[in-house]
């Protein structure tokens, strides 16, 4: 059970750093002195699959999450099990980035609905208020002409 859990949260872990070094502003300098998307490097960079493939090679040896075993013993043994615990991190790292953007494009969508709703508030508002001065200056005319 432990192994499932480290498993599934090293690919989280590495769904979010993926995400946020491939998508985020914080990082679109960097992603722009690599050549954006024009350059092998530069795409490599964007595309948040590609970027979590690094990120569960490295990932994968520092958090000891070897959860694919391989029967090969030695170094060939350990490094083929790293290379396929990567991938395995890497598939299951993009189901919860898929669950991700459905859940980032869920909340883009409430907030501009919410956005909308204010906005058709405000212009009801607005109308409500000229109207009101338009009936104010019919019913009362001289109250809106200066003093002589």
């Amino acid at each position: 059970m432990g192994d499932l859990f480290q498993l599934f949260a090293v690919s989280a872990v590495v769904m979010g750093v993926s995400q946020t070094l491939s998508r985020e502003r914080i990082f679109a300098p960097l992603r722009a002195r690599l050549g954006g998307k024009d350059t092998w490097l530069g795409y490599l960079m964007m595309c948040p699959y590609c970027v979590s493939h690094y990120v569960a090679f490295a990932l994968v040896p520092l958090t000891g999450t070897n959860v694919v075993r391989v029967t090969v013993g030695g170094w060939p043994g350990y490094l083929l099990s790293w290379v396929l615990s990567a991938l395995l991190i890497t598939v299951i790292a993009a189901f919860f980035r898929v669950v991700f953007w459905f859940f980032d494009e869920s909340q883009g969508l409430v907030k501009r609905r919410q956005r909308t709703e204010e906005e058709e508030t405000a212009t009801r508002r607005i109308q409500r208020e000229q109207a009101e001065q338009t009936l104010n200056h019919i019913h009362h005319p001289h109250e809106s002409q200066p003093p002589h």
